[in-house]
């Protein structure tokens, strides 16, 4: 089978490799379509902090079933499926208190585990999840990152009635903002500085969207949710500024829930932390009733993904869907690699 690695970042080879064959509790999954995230990207770039070289990549996937091992009950061949990216040691006080997602040990395929960047993949039962049946591939292989959305969301624990402010457009904030107006918030702003992106916002039903180089942000706060604020806020970009003002912004008693992956340490005003009584929270990928969620909310109408999936790249291609994204800059958003 064909098989991707990324030797040094920035280089892919393409190998021929035997097809796994699972194991007593395996599902062997016929990858069908790979997503590629920012994470991906760093990685590319030689700039993610927790991965060596050589890598296969690949944690944003659908498939389906080629075959199972002989002690699986739950799948069948010719389902449609994802899975969990998330290899943990079930021992260390997270995984035995419920938060298996932040394990001491935790290990993620695609970054410190080998990922899926290939014909056939072989997963634990466990770590699978069935997709609906008529469900496309393209929308399977985007349930990892509407899990990022739901588990970030949850953070702040429910979101109904409340008033939802996201920075950042791109496809994970974009996510975040749509599964928040699916969730029930009363009212979902998001920003950025690009007009390309809040265009595409508003192509998925996100009416509220600010330019932050156009308007201040705390008018634009104040104008859209009165002067109650906002009651979440999302920060989903990563850089000093974005966190700087949703702590800004925030009224007193605001959750700020951290989503983006900062590649340097931000300098922030805790002093407005302290004094307002923010609630400031991390949010590290999903769980898997997350998994459950994110399906439930694709499957029933409340995300538009379609929008949001700009190139599509053949498995042979991948090296150029990375070319792609550097040289197209804001207009990409969600690439796929199609096997």
């Amino acid at each position: 089978m064909r098989q991707a690695v990324m030797t040094a970042p920035g280089e892919i080879e393409y190998r021929e490799v035997e097809t796994p064959v699972p194991d007593e509790r395996e599902v062997l999954i016929r990858v069908r379509n790979i997503g590629v995230c920012g994470s991906d990207v760093h990685v590319y770039h030689g700039v993610h902090p927790f991965t060596s070289y050589p890598v296969v990549q690949g944690h944003e996937v659908s498939g389906e079933v080629e075959s199972v091992g002989g002690s699986v009950q739950r799948f069948s061949t010719g389902e449609k499926v994802t899975f969990v990216p998330q290899l943990v040691c079930g021992k260390c006080y997270p995984c035995r208190h419920g938060m298996h997602h932040v394990c001491d040990s935790l290990k993620v395929m695609g970054f410190q585990a080998p990922g899926a960047a290939q014909d056939y993949f072989a997963v634990p039962e466990d770590l699978t999840i069935k997709l609906p049946d008529e469900m496309s591939f393209e929308h399977g292989a985007m349930i990892e990152p509407m899990a990022v959305a739901v588990h970030a969301l949850g953070r702040a624990g429910d979101i109904a009635d409340r008033r939802v402010l996201v920075l950042g457009a791109g496809p994970i904030g974009n996510l975040v903002a749509q599964c928040a107006r699916g969730l029930g918030a009363a009212a979902v702003m998001i920003t950025d500085l690009s007009d390309v992106r809040l265009n595409r916002a508003r192509e998925c039903g996100i009416a509220c969207t600010v330019n932050a180089l156009h308007e201040d942000l705390g008018t634009a706060v104040g104008r859209h949710f009165g002067p109650d604020k906002a009651d979440v806020i999302l920060e989903c970009v990563g850089v000093e500024e974005a966190i700087a003002d949703a702590i800004t912004v925030a009224r007193k008693g605001s959750d700020i829930i951290v989503v983006g992956v900062f590649g340097s340490k931000p300098a922030v005003d805790l002093s407005l932390v302290q004094d307002r009584e923010l609630n400031l929270h991390g949010s590290l990928m999903y769980q898997h009733h997350d998994y459950t969620k994110a399906i439930e909310l694709v499957n029933g109408g409340a995300v538009s993904l379609d929008a949001l999936i700009t190139d599509t790249f053949a498995f042979d291609r991948y090296h150029e869907a990375y070319r792609h994204i550097e040289e197209s800059a804001d207009r990409s958003l969600k690439v796929m690699i199609e096997l």
